[in-house]
């Protein structure tokens, strides 16, 4: 697939990326303890994957409250900015561009990694089900656990974390980040002030769509204002349908998923950000989707948009020959193939991932997946 249009290089923002491949954000758990420090283990693994023509971090937590799984890393201490440098620096020096996703779990958290083991914060006091957070029991051992009953944010708390991933975006840039991604995906923080079924607030924040939509708006705004808007991205995950398969997390179906996310795109190209990233739905055999909603996304955005969801390098031809969408991400398939652009290119056989190490741990299961020899 050498000369696939996967393979042509393409305009993101200010950056010229030198093919349409994306290290989508994974989450790995491997960050240091005490404090959720990235070190240079992580480093390692992102510089192994900078064939990428784009890299998106793994989820990382604004501030303390943000985190609903245990050794994920923060963006909001010095040592924890200082330990994104490593990885900044590194995946710079081999000539990739890197952009850090800032994430705030809001209900899906346990009191167990909250400050003062308080209630997890969310729009309303409704009790996220469906879904397992990860926590520590014992220093390098954790296990699955159910949420704790999040607390309702006062309207003045909710204006406070829009200037929290303000103050994010401010971290990443000193940590050598070329922009930021804002994860509104998979039912966290800001997909929980978006749906129907999490935000029951009376004031600004809650009722019809346009006040769901206006923390969605305000945080892309401030975010916005301190990096420059093309350099940040969103990512939602517009699901069209679930499964009962076993999962961590999927996130939220919208009763209107179609309306709910076009008008949620149009709040982005209102403020003119550099690309929209859309998660599909990823269990077996689950439904693309539709193609009426890869449409109207186009008509009404005018960045760049990345696919992501279970993608073969041929489905992804298909998405950007269609004119739907300009990257494609690939998540377990990068996470096993370290070299993976170079595979597709040279149609090379894949790596299986081994779903037992994609969490926590050493470097088994990280940094050790080997580049392909013929």
């Amino acid at each position: 697939m050498k000369n696939s249009v996967l393979f042509d290089s393409v305009g993101l923002g200010p950056y010229t990326l030198r093919n349409r491949i994306v290290l989508p954000p994974l989450t790995r758990s491997r960050s240091s303890q005490p404090g959720n420090i990235p070190n240079d283990l992580m480093a390692a693994y992102y510089r192994q994957r900078t064939g990428a023509g784009f890299m998106v971090t793994e989820g990382t937590q604004i501030e303390p409250r943000g985190q609903g799984y245990a050794w994920t890393p923060g963006i909001h201490s010095p040592e924890q900015i200082a330990g994104w440098r490593k990885v900044t620096d590194t995946v710079h020096a081999e000539g990739g561009i890197i952009f850090l996703q800032l994430w705030h779990v809001g209900r899906v958290s346990h009191t167990s990694l909250q400050p003062g083991g308080a209630a997890p914060v969310a729009p309303s006091a409704i009790a996220a089900n469906a879904v397992k957070v990860f926590i520590e029991t014992g220093p390098g051992e954790g296990a699955l656990a159910e949420p704790s009953i999040p607390r309702a944010l006062t309207t003045a708390e909710v204006k406070e974390l829009v200037q929290l991933y303000a103050q994010a975006a401010r971290n990443a840039l000193e940590a050598g980040f070329d922009g930021v991604e804002i994860h509104c995906a998979n039912g966290y923080l800001v997909n929980q002030f978006i749906s129907a079924h999490t935000n029951r607030r009376d004031d600004e924040y809650g009722g019809s769509l346009e006040n769901r939509l206006r923390f969605l708006r305000e945080v892309t705004q401030a975010v916005a204002d301190v990096v420059g808007k093309d350099r940040v991205g969103v990512r939602f995950a517009p699901l069209f349908a679930t499964t009962q398969e076993d999962r961590v997390y999927l996130g939220l179906v919208e009763d209107d998923p179609h309306a709910t996310y076009i008008e949620a795109i149009k709040v982005l190209e209102d403020i003119g950000i550099a690309y929209v990233s859309l998660a599909e739905a990823d269990w077996d055999n689950a439904p693309e989707l539709p193609e009426t909603f890869r449409e109207d996304v186009r008509k009404n955005f005018s960045g760049r948009v990345i696919y992501a969801g279970k993608y073969t390098a041929e489905r992804g031809v298909r998405v950007i020959e269609s004119g739907w969408g300009d990257l494609i991400a690939f998540g377990r398939p990068f996470i096993a193939n370290p070299d993976l652009p170079k595979r597709i290119a040279n149609n090379w056989p894949l790596t299986p991932v081994d779903p037992a190490t994609m969490y926590g741990g050493t470097d088994k299961g990280y940094t050790d997946y080997r580049t392909y020899q013929s």
